[in-house]
């Protein structure tokens, strides 16, 4: 099943896309609405089943008319993962990890499908990253490799839209990975059960402006989902809704000669294979707050 969250004049809603790519939801303020898509996802996947199967029975959801709010718009973590492709290791500078390099997001940052990914007035350097998002399903400490999987609810995609002269100012790079509007999420979250376990063999494409920036397979990462989410579990109770987001392949911007920045007005596809496109067009932050201000 494919869900998507959505705001219409009417109100925030859930959908579910049908064969066909048609859309069908129900609004939070009708009766019949079947809750949050967290909230499902920590009931479990009878919730979520059954929740597709009310939500078909819904009103139809034009995609032109409604704004595409994040799968998840408040995750409880956001956990992201660095250099967890080869050649883009080897294109920023490092050696391989041996551990996976971890680091949060947090859900100020956070923007659906078609909305503006917002580059700063302090920078100009505001890059691309598509990837792949684990979302989790089931609560765990510990977790063993073996039962890894049966802790993921479903996938999604993610723009990490970084900002990477801040994100270099400190060793840690939290703030080059937090300025508001550029974390990209969506448009849909994907049950598990309709991809390979643990999201493995799917072609992620990143494209600007229509040129291909980043292609690669989500079997060249590093650390895999059932690497991830064991060895993440070793320090932190990963609990239903909290979202990793798995790493981007070579490609990025910053590593280009000459590099190549994201500018007002461009358009960031990220495309997974068998999940959909997330599409985003990029606005100065300066003329986005005067649009909100007029």
């Amino acid at each position: 099943m494919r869900f998507a969250a959505y705001r219409s004049p009417q109100g925030s809603g859930l959908a579910i896309a049908l064969p066909g790519g048609e859309f069908r939801g129900i609004n939070e303020s009708d009766a019949t609405f079947p809750g949050r898509l967290e909230e499902l996802i920590a009931e479990g996947p009878d919730a979520l089943q059954a929740a597709g199967e009310r939500l078909a029975k819904g009103r139809r959801v034009d995609p032109q008319s409604v704004q595409w709010l994040p799968p998840i718009s408040a995750p409880g973590k956001i956990i992201c993962v660095g250099l967890n492709y080869v050649d883009h290791s080897i294109e920023s500078g490092f050696v391989p990890p041996t551990y996976p390099t971890l680091f949060a997001r947090f859900s100020t940052s956070l923007i659906g499908h078609g909305a503006a990914i917002r580059r700063p007035e302090a920078s100009v350097q505001l890059d691309y990253e598509g990837e792949m998002v684990a979302v989790i399903g089931k609560a765990g400490r510990h977790i063993a490799r073996s039962q890894a999987l049966s802790h993921v609810a479903g996938y999604s995609i993610f723009n990490d839209a970084s900002i990477r002269d801040f994100q270099t100012k400190s060793p840690q790079w939290t703030v080059g990975k937090n300025f508001d509007g550029t974390g990209s999420f969506g448009p849909v979250f994907v049950t598990a059960d309709e991809l390979p376990p643990g999201g493995k063999g799917l072609r992620i494409q990143t494209r600007l402006n229509g040129e291909v920036v980043q292609n690669a397979s989500t079997s060249d990462m590093i650390f895999d989902v059932v690497s991830l989410i064991s060895i993440i579990s070793e320090a932190i109770t990963l609990e239903p809704g909290d979202v990793i987001v798995t790493g981007t392949p070579s490609g990025v911007g910053m590593a280009r000669k000459p590099q190549l920045f994201m500018k007002h007005g461009d358009i960031c596809e990220v495309e997974l294979e068998d999940v959909g496109i997330l599409s985003n067009v990029v606005a100065d932050d300066v003329l986005a707050a005067q649009a909100v201000n007029q």
